[in-house]
């Protein structure tokens, strides 16, 4: 090889420098998925010196004022500020929608190794009751339970998470079926290392990726389910600043004031798309049918 070739081959490329990045901001739908993110995760901490208002104080001289440079998304029906019940209800809606998915991504995974690596009648059972729970419309079994469990925003999240549960301890119980035929594990077997610790350290962790594409997919539909039951009154209660108790409230005046519902509705519209993006993007690095 002459030195010239040499010399070219050795000059790093963008792909060669930082793949993974290279693979990630390729896709502008991607980067404006996580701006979106971004932006909500700053509003929803800097939400004191944002705004100067309480969430739940109420004002009844100022109801149902128009936009304006005093209020920017109006008030409510009972004088609050709409734009700070918004950017506070960013760090509920967005936070249980993390909190719950990755509960139960945890979980399953955790259901789903233990499953594919026993066999036999664990499995069967585990599998049995898993698609007993996917037998059901995952918002149709949330509400069930929510209602079952009581109104409020805690059994909302273990609704939710129970929903959620199943897909993952599918998805971590293929994986080890195919891992613990691999050799290190049978090689650890046979150094009679314990099945537990043989689960916690060559199963879930080489069996991951999946569940972490898995779990970018999954938040923004967490987000609109614990939307969808604070909507039908199942999940935060008032005066709780929770975008979808306030879109409950505030469509019974959209005619009249059509900024109560549109504002909370358009943020929760922006947070999904926003987990949806960056859930395509994550899927693009990690997956390999993907990235042949």
């Amino acid at each position: 090889m002459s030195i010239q070739a040499k010399a070219q081959t050795d000059i790093p490329t963008e792909r060669t420098v930082n793949p993974l990045w290279y693979k990630f901001h390729k896709n502008p739908l991607t980067i404006f998925g996580l701006c979106i993110l971004l932006f909500f995760l700053l509003v929803s901490v800097l939400a004191p010196l944002i705004t100067s208002y309480d969430p739940t104080k109420i004002n009844i001289t100022e109801r149902f004022s128009p936009p304006s440079a005093k209020h920017w998304f109006g008030t409510d029906e009972v004088g609050r500020d709409i734009f700070t019940r918004i950017i506070y209800g960013a760090r509920l809606s967005l936070g249980v929608g993390v909190a719950v998915v990755l509960s139960a991504g945890l979980i399953g995974s955790v259901v789903g190794a233990i499953s594919g690596y026993f066999g036999g009648k664990i499995d069967q059972v585990i599998m049995r009751l898993m698609d007993i729970i996917l037998a059901f419309p995952s918002l149709v079994l949330a509400m069930a339970l929510a209602a079952t469990l009581g109104p409020n925003l805690q059994n909302a999240m273990i609704a939710i998470a129970i929903v959620k549960i199943p897909v993952y301890v599918r998805l971590a119980r293929a994986e080890t079926l195919a891992l613990r035929e691999k050799l290190y594990v049978k090689a650890a077997l046979t150094f009679g290392i314990p099945p537990w610790r043989i689960i916690a350290r060559h199963i879930i962790p080489n069996a991951i990726s999946p569940v972490v594409i898995q779990v970018t997919l999954d938040i923004g539909d967490a987000v609109l389910l614990v939307a969808t039951l604070g909507f039908l009154g199942l999940g935060a209660q008032p005066p709780t600043p929770e975008w979808g108790a306030m879109i409950s409230i505030g469509w019974k005046y959209l005619i009249d004031y059509w900024w109560y519902p549109t504002f909370p509705g358009f943020a929760l519209f922006l947070a999904s798309c926003g987990f949806n993006l960056i859930g395509d993007g994550i899927r693009d690095i990690l997956d390999p049918k993907v990235n042949r």
